[in-house]
């Protein structure tokens, strides 16, 4: 365990597609930052319930709780949590009748990888 694990930020990601959530996880990881990801929402969401992240990255679209029930219930955990989501659908999230929380970023796919990056930084830094 290097001594720099403790500063480094903590993302959980939300992506039930398996090669894109490989894909993102390598991303960050590469980027510095510690991931835990999960295959949909619930499983998430407990984990969510068990440690405090700086970003929660989301799809929108999954099974079991979808991206915006997620971000919803992970800002009403911690108000001070950041959220991104990542999806195909951008109309849908941006959608005012879905309750997704206002600060929350969208980042439409494709994307490339440096603009997540990039994104999340800036995020982050917010």
């Amino acid at each position: 365990m290097d001594a720099d694990a403790d500063q480094a930020t903590k993302i959980l990601l939300a992506e039930d597609d398996n090669d894109m959530r490989r894909f993102l996880v390598k991303a960050l990881q590469n980027a510095g930052f510690v991931v835990t990801s999960f295959d949909n929402g619930l499983s998430a969401y407990h984990r969510l319930r068990e440690e405090p992240f700086e970003l929660l990255l989301t799809d929108i679209v999954m099974p079991e709780m979808d991206g915006i029930e997620l971000a919803r219930r992970a800002t009403e955990l911690d108000p001070d949590i950041k959220v991104m989501f990542i999806t195909g659908f951008a109309a849908v999230a941006l959608n005012p009748d879905n309750n997704a929380p206002r600060e929350a970023k969208i980042l439409s796919k494709p994307f490339h990888l440096k603009d997540l990056v990039g994104e999340v930084q800036r995020l982050l830094a917010a």
